[in-house]
């Protein structure tokens, strides 16, 4: 056994269930339990941190799975991180692991655990040690505190994800994304609470005009026809077009269609997405960003400002290039004041920040793509070991690779471009969530009811079912 087996051997772990299936309803159970944990860590704060220290990472607090001044502050991020690290070491050779063997499973899986606890340590020592998190007393004692405290929700939340992979729907990283933009887009919709946490409906009058809640405000003001009224409802609309586009999107698919070399008339359709490469190329692209705005805050604590200025209270940059890292709403300037509100800074940002994520969204799913096995080759590879081949062609692999190559292409570079134009004209129209949030949502959501429905379908509450499409 290899120093690397017995690392692995000795790391906690969850046990699985002991049959082979678990129901709808013990699935069900297990999510809800691990989703109220969570929410309850989310509200636990930081011991010793200073209140204004964590504005600076709520632009990809969303993406992370992050309560940011909590406990689970490092979210899903070292968990994402070790994936990405260790898929991209593996499909680029570096790394072996032959994942058509159990024993080869295995071990991708204790290895991307290992990794995972590598970077709940790293990550804690970088926010903390960093500028990230600062303590309200600044003293190394009390930081060692911060990042003792970021450790242990890192690794309740590395735990809570396994759970959910084995006894519940899909993966925490899933539930945990979706839980927090619900979450947000439910707090902006409805909260009857201004910024302070004060109750505004009691206090009345002009307090109305700080309620958090878009539903209410709009209801509230226009009768009034005040600008801001129109301003909530168009978050709202935002928000719905953004959802209904990213369903229809996320539907759209090329079938190919394929026949079993063996056994004649039997064959089946091969799916390629739209969103070929989901929703990794905006992920990674969003990450980036926020990435690059916090290397800028930190270069700012030493005077150093060529690649702009960042605001600390809020995170946005002020100016030079971290001003293009983060995007304006278009819509509210132009509902408070008419057209002739834009300057030519807006304009100029807004098509910068649109560029940034569009064309980060096609570089990504260019090199997800090669990186991953999602490739023409590897597809083709993949459907002639099911022993499948295209109807009227010879069983050739490169054959089947020149015409995969017609759909994958250019479905890596469509998907990129129009899951970038997604993320940021939310961004840009004042959605109630970030329009990263948003796509990441609806993805996981629409891939959980897919396999709910495929697994369950039996199972479930006949009411369930039938809002499921099960009849």
């Amino acid at each position: 056994m290899s120093l690397l087996d017995t690392i692995i051997s000795h790391i906690p772990e969850v046990k699985g269930p002991t049959q082979k299936k678990l129901s709808f309803k013990e699935k069900a159970k297990w999510s809800f339990i691990i989703l109220i944990i969570y929410f309850v860590l989310g509200n636990i704060t930081l011991i010793g941190l200073d209140s204004g220290s964590q504005f600076q990472f709520e632009q990809i607090a969303i993406i992370l799975g992050a309560v940011f001044g909590s406990i689970i502050s490092l979210g899903i991020g070292p968990i994402v991180t070790s994936s990405i690290v260790l898929q991209l070491l593996n499909g680029s050779g570096i790394l072996n692991f032959d994942l058509t063997t159990q024993e080869g499973k295995k071990k991708f899986q204790g290895t991307n655990k290992l990794l995972s606890v590598f970077f709940v340590i790293f990550e804690s020592f970088i926010f903390v040690f960093f500028g990230g998190f600062q303590s309200a007393t600044g003293t190394i004692p009390w930081n060692l505190i911060l990042v003792l405290q970021l450790f242990i929700g890192g690794m309740l939340v590395l735990y809570m994800d396994e759970v959910i992979q084995k006894w519940g729907f899909g993966t925490g990283i899933s539930l945990f994304i979706v839980a927090g933009v619900a979450q947000e887009l439910f707090v902006k919709a409805f909260s009857p609470f201004d910024a302070e946490g004060n109750f505004v409906f009691l206090l009345g009058g002009d307090y109305l005009q700080g309620v958090i809640g878009r539903v209410w405000y709009f209801i509230m003001f226009i009768a009034d026809n005040e600008p801001t009224a129109w301003l909530a409802l168009s978050s709202i609309v935002a928000t719905f077009v953004v959802f209904a586009v990213s369903v229809y999107t996320q539907a759209m698919k090329v079938e190919i269609p394929l026949s079993f070399g063996r056994i004649r008339g039997y064959g089946m359709r091969w799916p390629l997405k739209f969103m070929y490469t989901s929703n990794i190329p905006v992920i990674l692209v969003a990450s980036l960003l926020g990435t690059l705005a916090l290397i800028i805050r930190f270069l700012n604590n030493f005077d150093l400002t060529f690649l702009g200025t960042v605001d600390p209270s809020t995170g946005v940059g002020s100016s030079g290039f971290a001003m293009f890292l983060t995007h304006t709403d278009l819509v509210q300037i132009l509902i408070q004041q008419g057209f002739g509100g834009f300057t030519l800074m807006d304009i100029v940002r807004a098509l910068v920040y649109l560029l940034l994520m569009v064309g980060g969204s096609v570089m990504f799913s260019i090199f997800w793509v090669q990186s991953s096995n999602m490739d023409a080759r590897s597809q083709a590879k993949q459907i002639m070991a099911s022993g499948l081949q295209i109807p009227g062609f010879r069983r050739d692999p490169r054959l089947l690779e020149r015409i995969l190559s017609r759909y994958i292409g250019p479905l890596t570079v469509m998907g990129g471009v129009a899951v970038g134009i997604l993320a940021a004209l939310a961004d840009l129209t004042g959605a109630l969530s970030r329009g990263t949030g948003i796509l990441l949502a609806v993805m996981i959501v629409y891939q959980l009811y897919e396999e709910i429905g495929k697994q369950h379908a039996m199972d479930m509450h006949p009411a369930m079912r039938k809002l499921m499409g099960g009849g």
